[in-house]
């Protein structure tokens, strides 16, 4: 059921997909962070990618050669690929100045890379009135710039189709979600991983045809999935399914997460109320999307964390947190104790981008769930 998006993971970002599009003279654009929206540059008749580092960890020479080691590893990643040619198909870049590893390597790919198209968006770190003006502006600017570049104009009815494919997918993964709530989940959080990492690898037409074709065959499917516990991911991106498979090895079930890469990606959708024209809608969307852990106050990342953890009853969370990402780093103390003071212990990990889950992380991982069992008794 999931090899369509298993072959699309593991041939990114050469995809026939990918490949095919650009044989078409069509337009490829890449994007870095989930406070992009990629609804314009679809609107636009272009290919919206992720740009993601490698898929298991890896030495990072040419990366840490122009990123210092103290940027984490999924942006020295990022670099990587990018300086060796792996993202030579790419007509633009688009970013978010999120924090300083993210903004450093929009930086040094337009630098040194010299993608065609660049443009970056400042994100506002509150949701204020004046801060939503700023966003607002700034995904004005941002669609004026594409339509400059390519000489088009991206209409408002362009904008709503592409936000009806987009919600379109986002109620789809939800659907996928709902599976994952039942006592005994018909899906396995490093499969929902497959299907989540091709969600923005592959055009939003086929991969809505594709997941729609897997929620069938899991309704009609009578094989399930059991575990010691239910457990939470939360933390720093993450697109290695491994990763979520060597916990789920020791015998517990990640029945939900709260990651860039997982539900802060497509939890909320673009509405579009009465005379509320796209953009505005689009704006409104993503800065007030599940939040970051760069976004203050806190308290509205906090009261969603805690939601999931109670709609999927999870009883524990664990915490992957890339090295040198401080805003999760600073963030998890709060973070835990909130969740401590509703009963939910949390085990923090320490990663660099793309592990696969060592022996001491599958160690700490079995001290957990052993600690969770007496805690259920």
């Amino acid at each position: 059921m999931l090899e369509r998006f298993r072959e699309v993971n593991n041939t990114f970002p050469k995809t026939s997909e990918i490949l095919e599009h650009k044989g078409k003279s069509g337009l490829v654009f890449g994007w870095l962070c989930t406070y992009v929206p990629d609804e314009i540059i679809h609107a636009a008749g272009a290919l919206p990618i992720r740009i993601t580092g490698h898929r298991q960890e890896t030495e990072l020479e040419d990366g840490s050669a122009y990123l210092y080691v103290n940027n984490c590893s999924f942006s020295r990643s990022c670099l990587q690929m990018g300086l060796r040619g792996e993202y030579d198909f790419l007509d633009g870049v688009v970013g978010g100045s999120t924090c300083d590893g993210a903004r450093r390597l929009f930086d040094l790919w337009r630098h040194y890379i010299g993608t065609q198209f660049h443009h970056v968006l400042t994100v506002p770190r509150k949701y204020t009135p004046e801060a939503h003006t700023l966003y607002y502006r700034q995904v004005v600017q941002f669609k004026e710039h594409l339509e400059e570049f390519l000489g088009i104009q991206i209409t408002d009815e362009k904008l709503r189709q592409s936000i009806e494919l987009y919600n379109e997918s986002r109620a789809l993964l939800k659907n996928l979600y709902e599976l994952r709530k039942l006592d005994n989940p018909l899906i396995t959080g490093a499969e929902t991983m497959e299907v989540l990492d091709a969600s923005f690898r592959m055009p939003k037409e086929l991969f809505n045809l594709c997941l729609n074709d897997l929620l069938r065959d899991l309704s009609n499917s009578t094989q399930t999935h059991q575990g010691k516990a239910r457990l939470m991911v939360t933390g720093s991106v993450l697109t290695n399914p491994d990763f979520i498979k060597s916990i789920e090895d020791q015998g517990a079930l990640v029945v939900t997460d709260e990651l860039c890469t997982s539900t802060r990606y497509w939890s909320d959708p673009v509405v579009l109320d009465g005379d509320t024209p796209p953009l505005q809608a689009i704006s409104q969307r993503y800065l007030n999307n599940f939040p970051c852990a760069r976004m203050f106050p806190s308290d509205e990342r906090f009261n969603r964390i805690l939601e999931l953890a109670r709609d999927f009853r999870v009883d524990g969370v664990i915490s992957q947190i890339i090295r040198y990402c401080v805003p999760y780093a600073h963030d998890l103390p709060l973070l835990t104790r909130r969740l401590q003071a509703q009963g939910i212990p949390t085990l923090a990990i320490d990663v660099e981008y793309g592990t696969s889950g060592s022996g001491q992380i599958q160690t700490r991982v079995q001290a957990f769930l052993e600690m969770l069992k007496v805690k259920q008794r």
